[in-house]
């Protein structure tokens, strides 16, 4: 049940965007530039990075939602959830080891983050773009995880399967109208 009596029952990003709409714009539009500008990490591999920064923070909503986008995208969900047990016996390509590794850091423990860390992902083929989009898309979901938290929004399994689907078919864009239409609708309420 969300905190705020202004949002109803069944609410999600859509509703808490519409609260700001000059807000909510910027951030439909971070949520493009980070997750759907491709370098050698995908889109794939930034929601698997959704899925398990929501999951370490033990995020409902975006976990749900984000681990249903990845499904979308072909990662299977038990290897979220290894990933959560244990990313170094987690069946993940080797290469993106060292970037989850970081996520869990930047998650848990971001003073804790050294020079050390860094070079193991460089080690493992990846730019300093691929990495500042590991940041970016770590840093959003810590974001997104304690925007949805704050606001009292759990979601369900039903809601959590429909946005996955909708994201990976139609990206994040489609916020936008939905925010638009919103706006408009409380113009003519007043």
């Amino acid at each position: 049940m969300p905190f705020m009596s202004s949002l109803p029952d069944d609410a999600g990003v859509r509703h808490i965007l519409t609260l700001n709409p000059a807000a909510g714009r910027a951030l439909i539009d971070f949520h493009t530039a980070v997750l759907r500008a491709d370098t050698q990490l995908t889109a794939k591999d930034k929601e698997l990075i959704a899925a398990y920064v929501s999951g370490l923070n033990a995020c409902q909503y975006c976990f749900g939602v984000h681990t249903e986008t990845a499904k979308a995208y072909g990662v299977e969900e038990s290897l979220i959830v290894a990933l959560l047990d244990d990313i170094d016996s987690a069946p993940v390509d080797p290469k993106l080891k060292p970037i989850l590794a970081y996520a869990k850091m930047l998650t848990l423990a971001p003073a804790k983050a050294t020079q050390r860390h860094v070079d193991a992902i460089f080690a493992a083929g990846w730019t300093e773009r691929d990495l500042h989009d590991a940041i970016l898309t770590v840093c959003l979901f810590n974001f997104m995880n304690r925007l949805l938290e704050g606001h009292g929004i759990k979601g369900s399994a039903d809601l959590y399967v429909a946005r996955g689907q909708a994201l990976r078919e139609a990206g994040y864009a489609p916020l936008l109208s939905i925010l638009q239409a919103a706006q408009v609708g409380q113009a003519g309420a007043k």
